[in-house]
């Protein structure tokens, strides 16, 4: 968050027939337009950029497509481009500049800075340390709280407080669960101690001494900056230009546009241990702090090559690859996905950026980079993605086939369909109302303004729930009944917003 991707592509997958072996240490010079310009028309891109650097230099920096589906800007090396969590290094690496600073310790306790945090336990709240906040060890299942976060109109501190309600899923330091409203803590533990705000921080400490001039901090800058990319998403296998996702009360967690030229500079500060012409801009201690695994998150897995652990930093995941460590992190937001991978053995880093949401080349170009740049054995990993998603895409339809069947056939409920309509309330939440609107009935949230979803009856005292906004999906909301009366309706959103579920009890 940005909001937040993880790579399932390979998940289950060990071997698969048809693979071309040849070798390709000669991808990038001779195949790699070729490649990126078919991927993007079976994935329906309209704009990608990408950036490989090795031992200091540039091997490719270059961008393809154009900003906005339509029409005829280029997207070039210096085009924005939103990158959602991989704005989490960032910020977890301000904090390990910070310690080596000697102004604070990540094993601080964040109240000794932000006083007013509280967790839903008092003792955890006493006990969670920055560290904490960025390696995703609070007891939250991942994305958990996301969906009343995500580009709702509630501030930060209303974020903040709203945190401090909701209920982890697991005991403190228990499991890994990815938690975005953390790092927006962790944000202001920086301002705390800094005296500045988040985004002035990484703009004097890293953007403007990276000659990072391109990179924005915050997502309401997007709207009135030149050379950005346009958000996009795939809607029943069409492409939809979108709003941009405005997430600054996350800021800290996923809300940094920047481009494939910025984001090289970075990689290659970071590959030589934060010296950038000939000046040390990050304490190599820093980056050895954010790089040192704290979270387990399991074993390693890849189809065709080396791997037996994946765990988490702060602000990186960390992986071994053919006997190397991976340094990565992938990131999404309304409209965007990009991944971000370093091979500091090799001083490899890889950038790649698009402007869709509803894309696998984002991760399979950044293997097929990697590999090109390993010399390993080329291996089409963009058709890999395609068949997967060929695959996760049929047992969609064929779910929502259903669903659309069962609305059709008209059952009969338990109770007559317009008792749904009424106001109802969730604990943290808030209040969302559901309303007979030009005989549609209609659900609508307090916090998000112009999001709304369409409620059809389907049976079993379930309803379809169609969002407006395609980013919060299609889902199948349960009313409980007592009594013949309505009790409560269990609200789900796009497992990409967030997997829990919020009950909200009629009033």
């Amino acid at each position: 968050m940005g909001k937040k991707v993880f790579s399932v592509i390979f998940i289950g997958i060990l071997s698969l027939p048809g693979f071309q072996t040849r070798a390709q240490s000669n991808f990038i010079n001779d195949s790699l337009d070729v490649y990126v310009v078919s991927a993007m028309q079976e994935w329906k891109i309209p704009g990608v950029a990408i950036a490989v650097v090795k031992n200091g230099k540039v091997l490719v920096m270059k961008g393809y497509g154009v900003l906005e589906k339509g029409g005829k800007e280029r997207v070039d090396e210096n085009t924005r481009f939103g990158i959602g969590s991989n704005t989490k290094a960032f910020t977890a690496t301000s904090l390990a500049m910070l310690q080596s600073e000697k102004k604070l310790s990540l094993d601080d306790k964040v109240q000794k800075w932000v006083p007013d945090f509280k967790l839903k336990d008092p003792w955890v709240s006493k006990e969670t340390t920055i560290r904490d906040l960025l390696c995703h060890r609070l007891g939250f299942e991942t994305f958990q709280g996301d969906f009343m976060y995500f580009d709702s109109d509630l501030s930060y501190p209303e974020v903040k407080e709203k945190f401090g309600k909701v209920k982890p899923l697991y005991s403190f330091r228990s499991k890994w669960g990815y938690t975005n409203a953390a790092f927006a803590v962790a944000g202001e533990v920086i301002e705390k101690v800094s005296g500045t705000s988040w985004g002035n921080f990484l703009q004097q400490n890293i953007f403007t001494p990276l000659g990072m001039t391109r990179t924005m901090p915050y997502s309401i800058q997007l709207d009135t900056a030149s050379n950005t990319a346009k958000a996009h998403t795939l809607v029943d296998g069409q492409l939809r230009k979108i709003p941009y996702g405005h997430i600054d009360n996350l800021a800290p967690a996923g809300s940094i546009s920047s481009s494939a030229h910025d984001m090289a500079n970075w990689a290659m500060a970071l590959l030589k241990n934060g010296e950038w012409d000939g000046k040390k801009i990050i304490p190599s201690e820093a980056i050895t702090a954010t790089r040192t695994p704290q979270s387990i998150l399991g074993d390693g897995g890849h189809p065709f090559n080396k791997s037996h652990f994946s765990l988490y930093g702060l602000g990186w995941f960390l992986t071994d690859y053919e006997g190397r460590k991976l340094v990565e992190h992938t990131g999404g937001v309304n409209g965007f996905v990009t991944s971000f991978t370093l091979v500091p053995e090799e001083q490899v880093g890889i950038v790649v950026l698009t402007n869709t949401d509803a894309n696998g080349f984002y991760e399979a170009m950044k293997w097929e980079l990697l590999d090109a740049s390993l010399g390993l054995p080329y291996r089409n990993y963009n058709q890999l993605a395609l068949d997967q998603n060929k695959i996760e895409n049929a047992r969609i339809n064929g779910i929502q086939k259903s669903r659309r069947d069962t609305v059709a056939m008209k059952l009969p409920m338990t109770f007559p369909v317009t008792q749904i309509i009424g106001n109802y309330v969730h604990e943290v939440y808030g209040k969302m109302t559901i309303a007979d609107e030009k005989g549609k009935l209609v659900a609508r949230f307090e916090h998000h303004k112009g999001r709304y979803a369409v409620l059809e009856p389907m049976k079993d005292n379930r309803f379809l729930a169609s969002f407006n906004d395609p980013l919060y999906g299609v889902r199948v909301w349960p009313f409980r009944v007592e009594n013949g009366k309505i009790k409560s309706v269990t609200v789900n959103v796009n497992g990409f917003v967030e997997f829990t579920t919020y009950e909200f009890y009629k009033k």
